[in-house]
């Protein structure tokens, strides 16, 4: 039964030395008489993907022996060298393998001395690496298509996108678009917002998009979508809210021929002309030129246009002129808008002339007309009525007044 016993443990031991003699860790140096020593294994290593290439970090061995590593793939077909003389195993060791295929790799690192000794192999597996294909498949973050765009009271513009699916790895999206200066400017949306505000853009101008993304949260590289895509066209000009609109009187302003023709109707939301009492009817009171005031109720900063609708029938002016202002505090004038003074007074008080209108119809239908470039900031607006189509020269008649403004001005 002894005899058994080592039998068996002596068929035991030559497996053991056969299997390990085949072995990147085999001992067989010792075997035959010749001292082999083994510099020390890196330790923690790990990867991280890139573009057509891949980074291998690991922590040095404290052997002090070590002079280099070298790193296979390929099937040993392919490898690079790391000289490194750093023996801290709290540091960290970074190679970046370049000229890669996009493909999942398998990398063995080797340590060395400087008499060619070598460690055995630690392997690292599934590094992923990334290119074109995955570049292909990219698209750009989607803006939200109910509510793409705001534009605040004071000219900025608000772009809104949706959340971001957090598997994609979206780090941020660039904004281009043109400045008030004329100049290619770029936003940034970070993956984490919903929305990216442009306080210089410039109205009536391109806005384009661009997303990237990485393959994985500690990627090298970052993948762009191929193309820009084009933000939706951002409409800057509205009418302005009726709603906040009110009557003022200044000294010397036409008064309605009764209370149900006072200059409210001009903001009711009638549509085409009116006939009496839906008007703005004067009193009758002076000869023309005659003067009315209102306050749109929000200060605009880029007015753009005016249409001015008639009367059903008869007074509508075809002779007026369109003056606004940002704040009354002594702007009152005193002169009647018929006094050859009227003018030069306006303008010492601060009001601007925005716009001469002349109508050459008999003045019923709505007329739409633009106001010059660059106006001025215009909460209140005055109206001043110089001459009518019918001739009549007490009475003015009107039926709506509606006021267009970019907001981005």
């Amino acid at each position: 039964m002894k005899n058994i016993v080592r039998i068996a443990a002596f068929c035991l031991l030559g497996y053991l030395l056969y299997g390990c003699s085949k072995q990147d860790t085999q001992f067989e140096s010792y075997l035959n008489g010749h001292e082999v020593k083994y510099p020390g294994t890196v330790a923690n290593a790990h990867s991280r993907p890139g573009n057509l290439r891949a980074a291998l970090t690991w922590n040095p061995s404290s052997d002090p022996s070590i002079t280099r590593y070298v790193i296979y793939w390929n099937n040993k077909a392919d490898s690079i060298i790391y000289n490194s003389t750093n023996h801290n195993p709290s540091d960290s060791l970074t190679v970046v393998i370049p000229n890669l295929n996009e493909y999942i790799y398998s990398f063995t690192v080797f340590s060395y001395d400087a008499k060619g000794n070598r460690s055995i192999p630690l392997d690292i597996n599934n590094v992923r690496v990334y290119g074109p294909i995955y570049q292909s498949g990219l698209s750009n973050r989607g803006y939200d298509v109910t509510n793409p765009y705001g534009i605040s009271a004071d000219g900025k513009l608000t772009l809104n996108f949706l959340k971001v699916d957090t598997s994609t790895h979206n780090v941020f999206t660039n904004i281009k678009y043109t400045n008030k200066a004329g100049k290619e400017s770029f936003g940034k949306l970070s993956a984490d917002s919903m929305s990216v505000t442009l306080a210089d853009y410039k109205a009536d101008t391109k806005i384009q998009f661009l997303s990237a993304f990485k393959p994985a949260v500690n990627a090298l590289d970052t993948f762009y979508v191929a193309n820009y895509e084009d933000f939706p066209t951002i409409n800057s000009v509205a009418i302005c809210d009726k709603k906040l609109f009110k009557k003022v009187y200044l000294p010397n302003d036409a008064k309605p021929y009764e209370g149900d023709t006072d200059i409210d109707r001009l903001w009711d939301g009638s549509t085409g002309p009116q006939g009496f009492p839906n008007i703005f009817h004067s009193d009758g009171n002076g000869p023309l030129p005659v003067v009315i005031t209102f306050d749109m109720g929000a200060l605009y900063r880029g007015l753009v246009a005016i249409e001015e609708t008639g009367r059903n029938c008869c007074h509508n002016p075809d002779d007026f002129e369109v003056w606004g202002i940002a704040d009354l505090t002594n702007a009152t004038t005193n002169l009647k808008a018929n006094d050859a003074g009227w003018t030069a007074e306006a303008i010492s008080k601060g009001w601007k002339l925005l716009k001469e209108i002349k109508r050459t119809d008999d003045g019923s239908a709505p007329l739409k007309v633009n106001f010059d470039p660059n106006p001025p900031a215009v909460r209140y607006i005055r109206i001043r009525i110089k001459h009518n189509s019918n001739n009549e020269g007490n009475y003015t008649n009107m039926s709506e007044l509606t006021f267009w403004n970019n907001a981005l001005l």
